[in-house]
């Protein structure tokens, strides 16, 4: 345990921002989930705006630098390829009565 009132105060401080922190971190994960479970669905108008809210959420995460900015971008990187991926997969055809 800290001795000084400066240490003390230290301490108190980085237990707030570790809560913040990790309170940050999950809602991060509970929005990622969002993302895909409307992605899994076939509605892809919540999938653009899901990834929209997720984006913006990673983006003020690395800004805040609780996750390193690179992990950011390779986050949202990688969530905007699988959003485009679904928006130019080709839908199946009806098959045809011949």
């Amino acid at each position: 345990m800290p001795h000084t009132s400066s240490a003390k105060k230290r301490l108190r401080q980085t237990r707030k921002r570790n809560a913040r922190n990790r309170a940050d971190k999950k809602a991060l994960k509970i929005q990622v989930k969002k993302f895909l479970a409307t992605l899994a669905g076939n509605d892809l108008e919540a999938s653009k705006k899901e990834f929209n809210a997720l984006a913006k959420k990673i983006d003020k995460l690395g800004s805040k630098r609780v996750i390193h900015p690179n992990t950011a971008a390779r986050k949202k990187s990688l969530y905007a390829r699988k959003l485009h991926a679904k928006l130019t997969k080709p839908v199946p055809a009806a098959p045809s009565e011949a």
